[in-house]
């Protein structure tokens, strides 16, 4: 088998040009033919059991030439990538140049390459000074909350209905007299205020009285997820039958020694403290590499070839899809939803594959350029963490070595965040 490679006119693009063997490709007819036998039916022979030479001439000599084309190419171009080391960024463009019985078979291939980056002032740069305080009202932001999710609910029957109140309702709602799916509920808690219904629909809570019915006029937003129900106005018949409300408690030494380890406000409050200063820093230490990681960006201008931003946004629909399944959803049943299609999602990842795909090859570029290595302690002591973290066999990981170059790779990148920020101007 012969590879010949070539640059094409355009800019980070190949060419790969396979000539392969006749008694290979037959080698791959032959094995396509036994894994399929079975589904052929030569008059004369059980199934599965007609020769390879019959079913050619019942059906065509061309039977088998795709699947052994697919059962062949995939090895053969992988390993003429990987020993020529072309950095392809994108799916090879297949021609098939000839491939027939007896002959050799010739194809071409063209991908895309990973562009060489130029890098751009990324030494002694100019960033904002980005810093958080925690403030004596972000304290007690934090004890509210606490006390929220110690909060006991408390029967309400002397009163109607206030802002704030958590209600049991049933509801039917209609539009022009008709049903429609999904608008009936018994029973259904909802808390006045929270806005998670219909605009308009809570604040007509107010002031109602236990047992009591009333009709509710509403009108859908024209954003509506349901294209049915979008801007149109409907009647709730609503029936009250139970008024809670949240008691809080209160913020007192007995408080923190309920919710916590500590005997005293005071010892509790400097927790809260303490936990906060760790979250601002780690949110200015987010955003500063943020900013620095921009303007080095801004600093260098690079081609990205068309092939390497759709594989990314092929990884970032995978991982929506992941997400999207732990909520119940498939990615067809959303884009319903949003009435949106894959198009139209594809395209506002666009940017963020681009920004995200720069970014990357140039702090690639800054590892080689400022020549980053990871040494034995820090990868060790890297996985350690990792295996802690997620509760895993220290050993199994540290003899993964495909795990080990993914976390040798993301130290070095780290090292090159840290090398911009170290050596930024901060204004």
């Amino acid at each position: 088998m012969s590879v010949k490679i070539e640059n094409t006119e355009n800019k980070n693009e190949v060419k790969l040009t396979f000539n392969v063997e006749a008694e290979k490709f037959e080698e791959a007819m032959k094995k396509v033919y036994t894994k399929t036998a079975k589904y052929f039916n030569i008059p004369g022979f059980r199934k599965g059991k007609a020769p390879m030479q019959l079913v050619e001439r019942q059906y065509g000599p061309a039977i088998f030439y795709e699947d052994a084309f697919n059962e062949l190419v995939p090895d053969i171009y992988d390993e003429a990538i990987k020993e020529n080391k072309i950095e392809a960024v994108s799916k090879p463009n297949i021609d098939i140049v000839q491939m027939e019985k007896g002959k050799e078979l010739i194809f071409t291939a063209i991908v895309e390459t990973k562009p060489a980056v130029e890098l751009g002032k990324y030494k002694g740069i100019e960033i904002k000074k980005i810093e958080y305080t925690t403030t004596d009202k972000d304290i007690e932001h934090e004890l509210g909350h606490m006390a929220e999710r110690n909060s006991r609910l408390i029967t309400i029957e002397d009163r109607p209905v206030q802002k704030g109140d958590i209600t049991t309702i049933d509801f039917e709602g209609s539009i022009n007299g008709v049903n429609f799916e999904g608008g009936k509920a018994e029973n259904h808690e909802l808390e006045i205020g929270s806005n998670t219904f219909i605009p308009g629909f809570e604040d007509q809570i107010i002031g109602m009285k236990l047992e009591e019915e009333k009709d509710i006029k509403v009108k859908f937003p024209e954003d509506y997820f349901s294209k049915d129900l979008a801007g149109k106005d409907a009647i709730f018949k609503v029936k009250l039958h139970e008024i809670k409300k949240k008691e809080l408690p209160k913020i007192d030494d007995e408080f923190a020694k309920d919710v916590s380890e500590f005997d005293t406000l005071e010892e509790l409050k400097n927790s809260i403290k303490e936990k906060l200063d760790t979250e601002n820093q780690n949110k200015a230490k987010y955003e500063t590499e943020e900013e620095a990681i921009k303007v080095v960006c801004d600093n260098t201008k690079l081609d990205i070839p068309k092939g390497m931003i759709e594989l990314e946004i092929d990884n970032m629909i995978k991982d929506m899809e992941t997400r999207l399944s732990y909520q119940g959803l498939k990615l067809n049943q959303y884009l319903q939803m949003m009435g949106k299609t894959e198009t139209d999602i594809r395209e506002n990842f666009k940017e963020q594959a681009e920004k995200s795909i720069k970014s990357r090859l140039i702090l690639e570029a800054i590892v080689k350029a400022e020549k980053f290595n990871v040494s034995p302690e820090e990868l060790e002591n890297k996985i350690k963490e990792m295996a802690k973290q997620y509760n895993r066999n220290e050993e199994e990981l540290l003899k993964n070595e495909q795990l080990k170059e993914y976390i040798e790779e993301n130290i070095k990148t780290e090292k090159a965040v840290e090398f911009i920020v170290k050596n930024a101007k901060k204004k």
